[in-house]
């Protein structure tokens, strides 16, 4: 089982079939449009609380007008009600960020995996865990009552997916494939469409990344995180000014295609969307060139910084653990706010 499964002891353009990769080091395009907002994203925390404080921190810092930060899954290692309330606790010791927009990912559903805190129990699988316990923990924690949901940075819509069932407890020879309701599907296209007759950029935010997008998707491990894929990227793929940020993959910001524009056929929009990878606050990966992954030795501490202008949209990598600047680049937005 790799290690998705397993919970860890620890403007230019190069079109490639659907894919249009833009050069990762491009500088911000000149332009007098007035800054909107600025927020930050991170994903994958998983239990690594002494990163995730790093990080608050680097963020307060570098970013101390920040009108929120959303997190692509992987919040908790497992999923208990007591990782969440560490997490929480982490978060009121500050700094706390002006307002947070929480994905689910697949760590948290990983309490049936264990019969106590203590004892890795896989065979036994759930080991009295339903399935709807640990949606009612996530929902206790993000103080929502559904998987999916909308808030705004700074006037900047926040869209946020994932999956409405942990596919285990339907088709046993299934993990953490990302299942989307019907409803889920028609919210995101009447929110999609109801920012774009406003002209909002739209940030989307997600746990799992999808296929043939940033770095490691074109991978057979992350091939098949969605059941329903060109479903969604049907419906993301119709809006320019869609930004879709996805965690999961743990992949090293430092790498080329953290940044790409999705074109998808059949939408009419030949411009593509952008797709970037969150980097990742606990443990680094990277290509191991035979199909699989080398964890990045070192100090792993790695988010964004999205500052939103009226005519673009610029992201920044940034290196908690060292204080860094990575990389960064500007997305010229189809329509002015």
């Amino acid at each position: 089982m790799d290690r998705r499964s397993l919970l860890s002891a620890t403007a230019g353009t190069l079109a490639l079939g659907g894919l249009a990769q833009v050069p990762a080091e491009a500088a911000p395009a000149a332009g007098g449009g007035k800054l909107v907002t600025t927020f930050n994203v991170i994903s994958d925390i998983q239990g690594d609380l002494s990163d995730f404080t790093e990080a608050l921190k680097d963020i307060k810092a570098t970013n101390p007008h920040s009108s929120g930060m959303a997190v692509a899954g992987d919040i908790t290692p497992r999923g208990y009600d007591f990782e969440y309330a560490e997490v929480q606790k982490a978060l009121d010791q500050g700094p706390k960020p002006h307002k947070i927009a929480w994905a689910i990912g697949n760590h948290e559903f990983y309490v049936p995996k264990w019969a106590d805190p203590d004892t890795l129990a896989q065979d036994t699988w759930p080991n009295g865990t339903t399935e709807d316990s640990l949606f009612r923990s996530f929902y206790r924690f993000a103080k929502r009552s559904t998987i999916y949901a909308e808030t705004t940075f700074g006037g900047i819509p926040i869209l946020t997916l994932g999956t409405e069932r942990y596919m285990k407890y339907h088709d046993n020879s299934l993990w953490d494939e990302v299942w989307i309701s019907e409803a889920q599907f028609q919210w995101l296209e009447e929110r999609l469409q109801y920012w774009a007759r406003r002209r909002k950029p739209v940030m989307v935010i997600t746990h799992h990344p999808l296929p043939d997008t940033v770095s490691g998707t074109r991978s057979k491990i992350y091939m098949s995180d969605y059941l329903q894929p060109d479903r969604l990227l049907g419906l993301l793929g119709r809006h320019r000014d869609v930004f879709l940020f996805s965690g999961h993959t743990h992949w090293d910001l430092t790498l080329s295609d953290w940044y790409v524009r999705r074109v998808v056929p059949g939408t009419a929009n030949i411009d593509g969307f952008s797709v970037i990878n969150t980097g990742a606050v606990q443990t680094g990966f990277a290509d191991n060139g035979q199909g699989g992954e080398d964890t990045v030795p070192g100090h792993f501490n790695q988010g964004l910084q999205v500052d939103v202008y009226r005519d673009r949209v610029v992201i920044k990598a940034r290196d908690f653990a060292t204080g860094n600047w990575m990389k960064q680049i500007s997305v010229p937005l189809a329509t002015r706010i």
